[in-house]
């Protein structure tokens, strides 16, 4: 075989391998289940972890309502999504689990790459409720947003 047919045959190996690898990556996200419809009555939020900031900063969403977060993590990091009072997170500030797989409403974690979601019913009250990251700096840095309850 020459040189030239075996960079040739080489490149296409390549080129399969990377289209293996991003169709596995995608299915991953899909059943991830971060792409499901919410349940009827459930407002859905959509956030963006990117550089170490979550967008959007702020949402506004009824108090009372169930909601869907849908977090997207573009960072080569990984983050977590916490939502809830103040109690909750001086609880993260101290420490408490190291990785959230769903099992309580509001909490999550977000790996590196991944889009995750979590369901979460707001206080009957209206006013801010925080969401933020808790990983060592994340919130120091800035990595938190307010959820705004209205009427």
């Amino acid at each position: 075989m020459t040189p030239s047919a075996t960079r040739s045959r080489r490149a296409r190996a390549v080129a399969a391998l990377v289209a293996a690898a991003a169709a596995a990556i995608l299915f991953g996200v899909a059943a991830a289940g971060g792409e499901d419809a919410p349940a009827a009555g459930t407002t859905m939020v959509e956030i963006t972890a990117h550089q170490s900031r979550f967008t959007p900063a702020s949402v506004t969403v009824p108090a009372g309502a169930t909601v869907r977060f849908v977090i997207h993590n573009l960072d080569p990091i990984d983050h977590e999504f916490i939502v809830g009072g103040p109690e909750v997170h001086r609880q993260h500030e101290v420490g408490r689990e190291a990785h959230h797989r769903g099992e309580l409403p509001g909490e999550i974690s977000v790996p590196a790459g991944a889009t995750v979601s979590t369901t979460w019913t707001a206080p009957s009250s209206p006013g801010p409720v925080t969401y933020a990251c808790h990983l060592p700096e994340h919130f120091a840095y800035g990595m938190a947003g307010v959820v705004h309850l209205t009427p």
